[in-house]
Order: structure tokens, then C-alpha cells, then sequence
């Protein structure tokens, strides 16, 4: 069971409630939306992720007793608020773009409707989730386009804070990664688990065969030998009389990557394991897989730059109040922002994908209530919450097929690792009365 989450939110989200609950607007409807004005520098896409693991933390969004007496002898609320914290369960709905969907700037990933003091609460912990696991999927997802087919391990949890090296695992493995060191994440989403050894085990035995042998007679010849603690010719020379030619892979975790690759390929070619994989690591990312394409490596190891900022910048999205209404059950009025280089568009937008007959993403756009969508084009938001209730949940083997799939409806270019601009931005479509 999710603990309660209803504190993992910035002080100013209850005090804008408090002063809601006083002057009485805390139940006019609302509208807010999360999108992203630009792309991090040089990204054509990005790939949403998150939704899975915020559904149920917005679920959890509640205040016990303790909390909000907490809150009210820190001054942030006062009784009337107090009040309506007590009772708290977000009862809205939410619509969003499928976790594993690609978005662009100006696309309205997600959409939060109810009344206003229940959606302002939830912005802080809807932007941390998302801008986390959006930042990490949409990095991965080139690491992968780099990789061409070649398996990644993601094993960046010692690079991050526990949990997130949870959350880091689970959006890397939606975005294709074959793969985690991290066993938490493979208890609660099924994500395979992989790992043998660090230097420390070499280093802990009186020689590099006797490790080799301990691991092999613990986990079998089909395991993967880290070769490079002390000279790497010498370590796969060692790691194949100690396993035979069934060994399964031997591990490089330093010097010149492509270097090493084809000389280990050759020196295990030569000595009889033609079937041994080569696996690279040592902070790799989309940009150092691209360099290596060439080099004969089987499968990447990928840490640090995809589990923390060196190797992602921030996703940057916002949510943003879009329409809201001047009393209880009235009618829904645009709203905007207007403040230079962050200027927002009102209205509760719904945002459409047309496609060309070959299935490639032409464009997007979005409508406001008193436009039509184009003629043929596919709504991209599904349901996801309904009354607080969670209704869109697909597994993550699911999310997993989705994002490849989106993935292919690019073009090679926009696939590129190379530093570009968006594939596409997102704008408002015609201005005639909405009919679709």
C-alpha cells in the first residue's frame, strides 16, 4: 500500500488553498495542464514517463491527523483549511498522453480537471514525478536508437538517491533498456535483473583466477567476467581457461572502448570463444554508444548518465492553470499567462496526431472549446483518472511496446542523436467551431 503522500508538496500549494477555503473560490471548477514550453538544447523528442507511478501517489494524496495539525502550528493553513485537508481525497478526473508517447513542445501531456483547491494541491508532486521520469526515459530512449539492437543493462543506482534509482530503473526499461542491476525495481515492475561482480571480488581473492573460479563455480560458465582489473589480455586469457570457450560474456569497464572491443573480440576469437560476448561499460551515453557502433560490443552498461543530470538535462515541464470558473458550477472561462518567454495559451485544450500513409507522425496540433480538429486527424489523450479513481493502468511490458511503437512513427532524422531541433511543436489548429 502507498504511504500517504499528501506532505510532498511546496508550502505555497497550501497556502494559495488556505486563502481559496477563506474567500470561498477553493470550489470553482479548474483546468490545469502540464506541457513543456521547449525541449532540453538540441532534443527532437521526448518521451513521457511517470504516469504509472503517479496515478497511484495522487490516490495517496491525503492528510492525516497529524499532518494537519502539523501544518496549522506552522502557520501554513489555518482551521478552515485545516478542515477541508482532513477530508482531502482528490475526486477529479485526469486525461494525459499515454506513458511512453512521444511529446514536443507545446504538447499537453496531461490534464487535470476538478475543483481548484483540489487540483493546486497536486502540482508540486504531479511536475516531480514527471520532470524525473520524463528526463530519464527521454535520454534512454536515444541511448537505445544508439545501440541499434544492442542490449543496455541500466545499473546507475549507486549515481542517484534510493528511490530514485527505482523510479530511474523503471523509466529507463520503458524507454527499451533491456535490463537493470537494481532489485528493488525488479521486485515491484517485473524489470529483469542482471549482475555478477564488481572489481572488489577480483580484487578480494589472491589472484584473478581464483576469482574467475569462484564465480564460475558459483554461477556458471554462462556468466560474464569482469577482465579488467588488472591487464585485459590477461584477464580474457584467464577467464577462458578458467570458464572454457561456453563463457558467456567478458566485461570492460575502462580505457579505450573500441580499442579494447576489438581486441578482446579477437583474442576470444582466437582463443575459442567465438560465442563469448563483449559487454562495454564506464559512462557511457547516446553520444560515446553512437561513437562505438562500429566496435565489435555486444551490449552496454549505462549508469551515471542516464541516473543523474550529467546525462539528461531537465525534462522543464510546468502546470499551469488554463481555465477556471467565478463560482461553484459556473461556466469555465480561459486563462493565461502573458509574462515574457513564458507565455502560456488558456483554454482546456485537446490535443490531435495526424499520421501519413506510411504511418510516420506528421503533425500535431491542439483544439480549444470553438475549434475543429483537422479532418482524420487521432486524439492522443486517453482517461486516465475518473472521480480520483485510477483507470488507465497498463503494465509495464505494455508501456514498454508502446514507446518502441511510437518510436518507429519518427523518421530517421528525428531520431538522430545529433544536436537538433524539435521534430515538430505543437500549435492550435483552425479557429472554426469544434466538431470533432
Amino acid at each position: 500500500m502507498t504511504e500517504r503522500t499528501g506532505l510532498l508538496t511546496d508550502r505555497y500549494e497550501l497556502t494559495m488553498l488556505d486563502s481559496w477555503v477563506r474567500d470561498g473560490s477553493a470550489g470553482h471548477g479548474a483546468v490545469f495542464e502540464v506541457f513543456a514550453r521547449r525541449l532540453p538544447e538540441g532534443r527532437r523528442y521526448g518521451v513521457l514517463a511517470g504516469l504509472g507511478r503517479l496515478l497511484p501517489l495522487i490516490e495517496a494524496f491525503t492528510f492525516d491527523a497529524h499532518d494537519v495539525a502539523w501544518l496549522t502550528e506552522q502557520g501554513v493553513v489555518g482551521e478552515g483549511a485545516a478542515a477541508y485537508l482532513r477530508d482531502f481525497r482528490f475526486g477529479g478526473d485526469i486525461d494525459a498522453y499515454p506513458e511512453g508517447d512521444l511529446y514536443f513542445p507545446g504538447s499537453p501531456v496531461l490534464t487535470v480537471r476538478g475543483t481548484l483547491g483540489e487540483c493546486i494541491v497536486l502540482e508540486t508532486l504531479v511536475l516531480s514525478v514527471l520532470n524525473h521520469d520524463t528526463a530519464i526515459a527521454s535520454a534512454a530512449a536515444r541511448m537505445v536508437t544508439a545501440a541499434a539492437g544492442r542490449p543496455i543493462i541500466e545499473m546507475g543506482g549507486r549515481r542517484t538517491h534510493e528511490q530514485a534509482a527505482i523510479a530511474t530503473a523503471r523509466a529507463a526499461y520503458l524507454a527499451g533498456f533491456a535490463s537493470t542491476s537494481n532489485l528493488a525495481a525488479g521486485l515491484r515492475y517485473g524489470i529483469p535483473t542482471v549482475g555478477t561482480a564488481a572489481h572488489a571480488f577480483t580484487l578480494a581473492h589472491e589472484s584473478e583466477e581464483a576469482a574467475f573460479r569462484s564465480q564460475v563455480e558459483a554461477q556458471g560458465a554462462g556468466t560474464t567476467l569482469l577482465v579488467d582489473t588488472y591487464d585485459i589480455a590477461d584477464g580474457i586469457r584467464t577467464a577462458v581457461r578458467v570458464a572454457g570457450p561456453a563463457l558467456g560474456a567478458v566485461r570492460i569497464d575502462s580505457g579505450d572502448l573500441a580499442d579494447e572491443a576489438a581486441k578482446a573480440r579477437a583474442l576470444l576469437d582466437e582463443l575459442g570463444a567465438t560465442d563469448t560476448r563483449v559487454v562495454a561499460t564506464s559512462d557511457l551515453d547516446e553520444f560515446v554508444i553512437s561513437a562505438l557502433a562500429d566496435a565489435p560490443i555486444d551490449g552496454y552498461g549505462v549508469g551515471t548518465r542516464v541516473a543523474t543530470g550529467s546525462g539528461h538535462p531537465t525534462a522543464s515541464m510546468v502546470y499551469k492553470l488554463v481555465a477556471v470558473s467565478d463560482d461553484v458550477g459556473g461556466p469555465l472561462r480561459p486563462v493565461s499567462k502573458k509574462s515574457k518567454d513564458k507565455v502560456s495559451v488558456g483554454g482546456h485544450k485537446t490535443a490531435w496526431r495526424e499520421y501519413d500513409d506510411a504511418g510516420l507522425l506528421l503533425r500535431e496540433c491542439f483544439t480549444v472549446p470553438g475549434t475543429t480538429a483537422p479532418a482524420g486527424a487521432q486524439r492522443v489523450q486517453v482517461p486516465v483518472m475518473r472521480g480520483g479513481a485510477t483507470v488507465h493502468a497498463p503494465d509495464p511490458e505494455e508501456i514498454r511496446a508502446s514507446t518502441a511503437a511510437a518510436l518507429r512513427r519518427l523518421p530517421p532524422e528525428a531520431l538522430s542523436v545529433a544536436a537538433g531541433t524539435p521534430y515538430l511543436t505543437v500549435l492550435a489548429a483552425s479557429t472554426e467551431e469544434e466538431t470533432a
